[in-house]
């Protein structure tokens, strides 16, 4: 008789399990425009990722865009005229909070030498050396800075210099490269074997993101964890697509606009900032700032806080002709050339030394008036258009370095679109033929398609450089000892983030009948 019971319970038990399953799987995800459901394989199989934030990269701050008055903040005393205030939205994104230190640069140099460790590769380590005789003038003694600021351990986490815009960008996609690298690891879609591998000579066998999505590159599978990502027979698959939500976008140098939000944190000087879904936050700022700190309701350069620092300057500079740091026993910036990364205040956003330090290369090709011109929402001078080079064939699209080969998108098939026209935007209604304008580099101007923005007041600069609206430039391929760099990343999803909804949800409302 108990037998018996015992069985019929046991029976009744599965079946509250099989019915328990049978509501969690028509519970799943499915299209609401077919009914399908996704990631069953007996319904096509397509799989869809759950929505989720992206993973802020290593060494990111995330910056909540919005509109703001790009330029300048106080007189033009330089006459440029090149940034006349312009008011511009700018989407959320990442930004690093420290500018890129020797440390990591020499971390970038070392992997150079190990992977491309083959005489054939000798120029791609020399052309991503930093140049330090950036540090020579004919009548100062700078020679020890030659030698020793960017290998010497003292200075680690100073800001590296000596690097031209070009170096910067390839640095920014190698980073992305070895971050995601170490994202597929982590999952278990890569064998960390595979980094022993290239650092042992791989040469073009390197793991690159774009050439791991296509297909060109391989690696050695890893054995993921639970929950693993399935294919449309419901298996086990160990290739990751970008639309799993594994894998980072892509490091790059912040746009001029982006830097310059980013720099003056403004969200500061907003009184009430909405914090919670519940919270609704105002449009207001207080006061517009003239450097990256807040301004106290006066052109601040010293901390006006009561304590041990007031009076201390807030950021990195050169105060008078030959004053970079004032008088012994009371130096008033602390250092005479760039100083440790995280030195001084970090802004309203959690970042470091955008007024001083070290000016920092942006994406930007210059031009005196691109303010004016650009369109209001994400301004940016330099776009070129291009497209995968398949003319290698499936398997053979990777350069000698073991990137994807790109080049520029053909004119002829854009004639019948209507955003753009023409795959070469960078001198677009200004210096290409259909503007009338003509840049005479080296004879009347030193502006060209080469001329890159550099942004914020070095170690060896006065007051004026410091305030984020100003800009100067530089040729892509030149170098100074007080430019530097940080990289940025765009933030998909919510421009609030950390979870939070896109748009205004109002409480759903019964028709009256």
């Amino acid at each position: 008789m108990h037998k018996v019971l015992r069985l019929k319970n046991f029976t009744i038990l599965l079946g509250a399990v099989a019915l328990m399953a049978s509501c969690n799987k028509n519970k799943g995800p499915k299209s609401e425009m077919t009914g399908w459901k996704y990631n069953d394989k007996n319904m096509g199989g397509y799989n869809v990722a759950k929505a989720k934030n992206v993973k802020t990269g290593p060494g990111l701050v995330f910056v909540q865009g919005g509109t703001f008055t790009m330029g300048a903040t106080t007189e033009d005393i330089m006459g440029d005229w090149n940034n006349i205030p312009r008011r511009v939205t700018v989407n959320s994104f990442f930004i690093d909070k420290t500018e890129v230190a020797n440390v990591h640069y020499r971390e970038y140099i070392h992997w150079i030498e190990s992977v491309f460790s083959d005489p054939q590769y000798d120029a791609v380590l020399q052309g991503a050396k930093p140049d330090t005789l950036v540090w020579r003038s004919e009548l100062a003694f700078n020679e020890p800075y030659v030698e020793y600021y960017f290998r010497h351990p003292s200075y680690n986490f100073y800001p590296v210099v000596g690097v031209n815009w070009k170096q910067a960008h390839d640095f920014s996609i190698w980073r992305t490269d070895r971050v995601n690298e170490g994202e597929l690891i982590s999952a278990g879609y890569q064998n960390s074997n595979t980094i022993k591998t290239q650092m042992a000579g791989g040469g073009q066998e390197n793991f690159n993101t774009k050439a791991y999505l296509m297909g060109e590159y391989q690696g050695v599978p890893g054995k993921p964890k639970k929950n693993a990502l399935k294919d449309a027979q419901g298996r086990p698959r160990t290739h990751v697509n970008f639309d799993d939500g594994i894998l980072l976008p892509g490091y790059r140098l912040p746009t001029e606009a982006e830097w310059e939000y980013a720099a003056l944190g403004y969200i500061n000087q907003n009184p009430q900032v909405r914090t919670s879904e519940k919270k609704r936050g105002e449009e207001n700022n207080t006061n517009r700032q003239i450097y990256s700190w807040q301004n106290d309701g006066y052109d601040n350069l010293r901390a006006t806080r009561r304590g041990a620092w007031q009076g201390s300057f807030l950021a990195n500079f050169k105060r008078g002709s030959g004053d970079n740091m004032g008088v012994a026993g009371g130096l008033n910036d602390r250092s005479a050339i760039p100083a440790e990364v995280t030195a001084f205040f970090p802004n309203g956003f959690g970042v470091y030394n955008m007024s001083g330090n070290v000016s920092e290369w942006v994406a930007d090709v210059y031009r005196p008036l691109t303010n004016q011109e650009a369109d209001d929402f994400n301004p940016y001078r330099g776009n070129r258009f291009q497209k995968i080079d398949l003319t290698g064939g499936e398997g053979n699209l990777r350069d000698s370095i073991g990137r994807i080969k790109m080049v520029d998108e053909s004119d002829s098939t854009l004639r019948m679109r209507r955003n753009y026209q023409r795959s070469y935007a960078i001198n677009y209604l200004d210096g290409d033929s259909t503007s009338n304008v003509s840049y005479g580099y080296g004879l009347t101007t030193l502006v060209s398609d080469q001329s890159r923005v550099i942004k914020g007041g070095s170690w060896n600069d006065r007051a004026y450089w410091l305030s984020p609206g100003t800009r100067r430039f530089l040729e892509e391929d030149q170098s100074s000892s007080t430019v530097g760099f940080r990289c940025a990343m765009i933030a998909p999803g919510s421009p609030e983030g950390n979870g939070r909804k896109t748009g205004n949800f109002f409480p759903k409302r019964r028709q009256k009948k």
